[in-house]
């Protein structure tokens, strides 16, 4: 912006020394006779006198149509460098307000706490036509490597500043764009000195001392835009507007419209700036905190309605976001209070089992498990879906096969009987002596898959 200014002031210096060189050799007296006396003293037959035009107007050299302007540059002696300057300021001039009123950015969509991705897409690629019909324009007016000449002898913008587009901010005069920018450096500069000393001295910032460097960069805006303006740059750029794009975008399925954004940050912007002011903990102060914070929820309900509040504060709690989360995966928003009141009970019982001394670790664990299935069971249900199917329950165990022994009978018998190994009737029978074994004494007979069929 600096150097666009700076360079249309050089130009136009150039052309008053030019407008003034041409006025001043037509009042001199006898300058034509005494350079024609020159020549002749210095053996020249004949001296060829260009005669320019010596008045002109600077609406006789503004044109529409550029190659006449620059014609019109060239038939006053305005140098090359210069007309060069004067046509890419202007050109440049001309594709910065281009570029202000005809893009969409997301910038101007200061209401949604995340860019729009069609919206960020459309205005790159305006970007890019806008950047290519810029280039090609100044490459047939000064052919194709005017680059090579773009104001090279003149200082660049060393950061960038704020964007000041769409149709408030994107009209307002050069002037004031250039003070809104000074405005914003300066802003900057400030915090950056306070942060820097608080860091050299090992101290926080103070959220009333950024307070009031806030509003101090507010009273420097006042003085050069309208209330309209200024309400535009605030909802863009103010650390009161960032709080409440932070607020609604962590509420994720609110949406606040463009009007009911604005009507919030008008109702509780004031607010917001008496409470960073007060950071005390006497209670006092803690009593004017909590009568600002009740009169800062009375506005949001103002601005947003009953309906729209309700919705804002339960969107508050995480288990009405989870609902509403799993109501829209399922297609069935109606479900959302249903599935809200699933969540509350079962957090209700989650903590009831944390806290449940009787039980262990183990158990805990256990019983948390079954609570997340009877929660998926619900939330299946209130949204319309059928459950899974049962799985199937496994195969029972065949019955275990049993022998009394009688009087003669050993572990060697009772192997032989059912064609077990007796090292399998061992391993079968862990807690009976099998060495010792005697009438009336019970023996597990394992199943052997080389004899599948016991005898009688």
């Amino acid at each position: 912006m600096r150097w666009r200014a700076f360079a249309l002031v050089s130009a136009g210096a150039n052309l008053v020394l030019v407008a003034g060189w041409l006025f001043s050799s037509r009042h001199v007296p006898g300058r034509a006779s005494l350079a024609t006396a020159a020549g002749a003293a210095a053996g020249q037959s004949r001296t060829n006198i260009v005669i320019r035009r010596q008045f002109f107007s600077w609406q006789e050299v503004e044109s529409a149509d550029y190659p006449t302007y620059i014609a019109n540059l060239r038939a006053i002696g305005c140098p090359e460098q210069t007309i060069r300057d004067i046509i890419i300021a202007d050109v440049n001039a001309l594709y910065a307000r281009r570029r202000a009123t005809e893009l969409v950015t997301p910038e101007q969509q200061w209401w949604r706490s995340t860019p729009d991705p069609s919206v960020l897409q459309a205005a790159a690629e305006k970007v890019r036509a806008l950047e290519e019909e810029r280039r090609g324009l100044l490459a047939r007016l000064l052919g194709p490597s005017w680059e090579a000449g773009d104001i090279v002898s003149l200082p660049r913008p060393s950061r960038p500043g704020v964007v000041l587009d769409g149709p408030v901010l994107g009209i307002l005069p050069a002037e004031t764009k250039e003070a809104l920018q000074e405005i914003s450096a300066r802003s900057q500069d400030r915090l950056q000195v306070y942060l820097d000393t608080l860091r050299q001295n090992g101290k926080e910032p103070s959220p009333e001392e950024l307070a009031k460097l806030r509003q101090q960069t507010r009273d420097e805006l006042s003085q050069v835009l309208s209330p309209q303006q200024m309400e535009e740059f605030l909802l863009r750029y103010s650390q009161e507007a960032n709080n409440l794009r932070a607020d609604f975008g962590q509420l994720a399925y609110f949406d606040a419209t463009p009007d009911e954004f604005r009507a919030v940050f008008q109702g509780t912007d004031s607010i917001d700036q008496q409470l960073a002011l007060l950071t005390g903990t006497d209670p006092n102060t803690v009593q004017a905190r909590k009568a600002l914070e009740d009169q800062r929820d009375n506005a949001i309900k103002t601005a947003l309605g009953p309906e729209r509040f309700a919705e804002y504060q339960l969107l508050h709690d995480p288990l009405y976001r989870d609902a509403v989360a799993a109501a829209d995966e399922a297609g069935t928003p109606d479900a959302v209070m249903t599935l809200y009141q699933i969540n509350q009970a079962a957090a209700e019982e989650q903590n009831a089992i944390a806290s449940n001394t009787n039980l262990t670790a183990q158990q805990k664990s256990i019983e948390m498990k079954r609570l997340e299935l009877e929660q998926l069971q619900a939330n299946t249900l209130a949204t319309g879906q059928d459950l899974p199917p049962e799985p199937p329950a496994p195969p029972a165990a065949p019955p275990k096969r049993t022998y009394t022994l009688q009087p003669g009978d050993s572990l060697a018998v009772v192997s032989l009987i059912y064609g077990v190994p007796a090292s399998a009737i061992r391993a079968a029978n862990p807690n009976v002596n099998v060495d010792r074994l005697g009438p009336g004494d019970t023996l597990n007979i394992p199943r052997n898959p080389l004899a599948p069929t016991p005898p009688p």
